[in-house]
């Protein structure tokens, strides 16, 4: 990725799109650390993101990935329990963590669940419980890599509306790839789309769902009308140019 700027602002929930091989997944591993800079910086909060420690990044930063063992043989409290380990000297041990660990779980609705096993739940209790874990954190940034992929329609929409509910309570800087562009376009303040590992179109998605856009980032023709201030698009079929190369 080259010329590549992007910021972020504090409180927003940010949706990034793109087609397979845009460059999202890449963004995300390199806010987090899991890739490093070739040239330049990332700042967060002013600092660059490399001069804090590993547990400095952790209790202001924290990424949930899209592949998640679901099979782990722990209780949705202890897997909860694991978000309080930056906070930890090593002599330390997490029972002195119950607060944080049962405010996380009363905030993502799992208390009456915390004592079951993760391989018991349904797939939007489990998402649920790797994103009590996330914010168990306490971090200023919550990042996540398609967080409703693997969903049916309904855990999808409990997702994004726990999401919506962290933002809006707790502040919480939200940044996550979708590929589900209506649902970018209902739970977010802005859209940022890439094409090439370079950022097309960014802004309000009411400013940035056009026609010319699903020409643009993804070659297809889409119809779009509005739900208040929120776009929702139907694709209709590809773009000439994609027509062309079939």
């Amino acid at each position: 990725m080259k010329d590549f700027s992007l910021s972020i602002q504090k409180g927003e929930i940010v949706s990034i799109v793109g087609s397979n091989g845009s460059g999202k997944s890449t963004v995300l591993r390199l806010l987090t650390r899991l890739l490093k800079t070739e040239s330049g910086a990332i700042l967060l909060e002013g600092q660059s993101i490399n001069q804090l420690t590993d547990k400095q990044f952790a209790k202001k930063m924290t990424m949930l990935p899209q592949v998640l063992n679901h099979q782990v043989e722990m209780t949705v409290r202890d897997l909860v329990s694991h978000g309080r380990n930056p906070y930890l000297k090593w002599y330390e041990v997490v029972d002195n963590q119950t607060n944080y660990i049962d405010w996380a779980l009363s905030v993502t609705h799992l208390t009456a669940l915390q004592h079951r096993p993760l391989y018991a739940l349904s797939g939007g209790e489990r998402q649920r419980a790797w994103i009590a874990m996330s914010i168990a954190q306490t971090p200023k940034v919550l990042i996540l890599d398609e967080p409703t992929s693997y969903l049916d329609i309904s855990h999808q929409l409990e997702i994004m509306e726990l999401l919506k509910e962290l933002n809006d309570s707790l502040g919480m800087t939200i940044i996550m790839v979708l590929h589900d562009l209506n649902q970018a376009a209902r739970y977010s303040d802005r859209i940022i789309a890439m094409k090439n590992g370079k950022v097309v179109r960014q802004g309000k998605p009411c400013e940035v769902y056009d026609h010319d856009f699903f020409e643009e980032v993804f070659s297809i023709k889409a119809s779009i009308h509005f739900d208040g201030d929120k776009p929702v698009c139907t694709p209709i079929g590809l773009a000439q140019s994609q027509q062309k190369k079939n």
